[in-house]
């Protein structure tokens, strides 16, 4: 009986992929709840000095927007960071012939650190210029990163891969585990920069992120 249990414990790949469409589709949504959309009634009580006329509530206006900055910067950081991690994980699960007990906990792992996103989001909001808020982020990256390759080398090891019919679908797959650690790599340094400034480390994370969403081709990540 234990051996029939483990033969057939997260053998679906179907659920595994409808249960991380859930929770990354959660995640998503729960990062847009730490954008609050501010009071009119309460804009003259916060900055009495501005209340007058139509004009002067434009101007408090503004000023509560561009408060908000630091929360729209790490919002579109994290979608960005979400949706590029749930299409790594469709291209693998799309890869994969089956799966078993091993591979779905590993990809729970995953799902941990995807549920985990708001947390570290909504932190580095709030203390956006404090590097350890900005560590925390980017050990939150490294642990989907590590979770995802890690999914990867166990699958191709257990021979939970599709047949690789061609040399370039093997090549591809090859090139998946170099492009996660390339990636990885570059996050760490992203990070690193932070001894210059935060804002710094954080351009940087965006940047390779919108050329990993939006593929213009960097020959350095192409020779991975």
């Amino acid at each position: 009986m234990p051996t029939y249990y483990h033969r057939i414990a997260g053998s679906s790949l179907e659920r595994l992929a409808a249960l991380s469409d859930g929770i990354f589709a959660v995640a998503m949504t729960l990062l847009v709840l730490d954008l609050r959309v501010p009071v009119a009634g309460t804009l003259h009580r916060q900055h009495p000095v501005w209340a007058g006329g139509a004009w002067q509530s434009e101007r408090v206006l503004w000023h509560v927007l561009g408060e908000l900055a630091p929360r729209l910067l790490t919002y579109f950081m994290s979608f960005l960071t979400l949706g590029i991690f749930w299409v790594g994980q469709q291209a693998q699960l799309s890869n994969f012939a089956r799966s078993d007990r091993h591979l779905t906990w590993i990809h729970l792992l995953f799902l941990l650190a995807v549920s985990l996103m708001p947390f570290s989001t909504s932190l580095l909001a709030e203390f956006i210029t404090y590097r350890l808020a900005l560590a925390v982020y980017w050990l939150n990256l490294l642990l989907l990163g590590a979770v995802l390759f890690t999914s990867l080398r166990y699958a191709k090891r257990s021979g939970l891969m599709k047949p690789a019919t061609t040399a370039e679908m093997a090549e591809m797959l090859s090139a998946s585990e170099r492009r996660i650690v390339v990636y990885q790599a570059l996050y760490a340094f992203g990070f690193l920069l932070c001894a210059i400034n935060t804002y710094v480390s954080i351009a940087f994370i965006v940047l390779l992120q919108l050329n990993s969403a939006i593929a213009p081709r960097i020959r350095l990540l192409d020779r991975f």
